[in-house]
């Protein structure tokens, strides 16, 4: 077994989304009156990734060197004082889900990849979510999504 340790690069992004099959996003946004910062659009054309299958509303962070709580509190200082209008809206449009999946979700991705020869910036990798994010998830019927994705190379690929 090697005695080093592979320092990793960490690129992670926050984001709270509502979806929707039905409504959308411009509906969501003139519904709770907060512009949101990403738009999807049901069947929207793109070549990758696929064609979304629902709309969606996002208020993000993707501030680099900023560890996923951090981020997270971002988002939630800013849908905090709108938590009853949210919580109201992902309820009407779980009440129109056809797949029986909420609406609402606070989404935590990360991207994990060896760090090369660069410094790195922060030590990213322990993150906490508070009381108060953990009541608006409650309060809104949000879940909590969190995504990470080893990009290590597999041994037979190139850096």
């Amino acid at each position: 077994m090697p005695d080093t340790v592979t320092r990793m690069q960490v690129e992670q992004y926050v984001y709270f989304a509502l979806k929707s099959h039905r409504t959308p996003a411009a509906d969501m946004t003139a519904f709770l009156g907060i512009e949101p910062d990403e738009v999807v659009v049901r069947g929207s054309k793109r070549a990758s990734p696929a064609r979304p299958v629902v709309h969606a509303w996002q208020v993000a962070c993707r501030e680099p060197g900023r560890r996923v709580d951090e981020q997270a509190a971002c988002v939630l200082a800013r849908l905090v004082p709108h938590t009853a209008r949210i919580a109201d809206l992902a309820r009407r449009l779980d009440a129109e889900a056809e797949d029986g999946m909420g609406s609402a979700v606070l989404e935590v991705v990360r991207c994990l990849r060896p760090a090369g020869d660069t410094p790195p910036v922060a030590n990213l990798l322990g993150w906490c979510l508070d009381r108060g994010a953990l009541a608006f998830l409650t309060a809104t019927g949000a879940s909590l999504d969190v995504d990470e994705y080893d990009m290590t190379p597999a041994p037979d690929e190139e850096l």
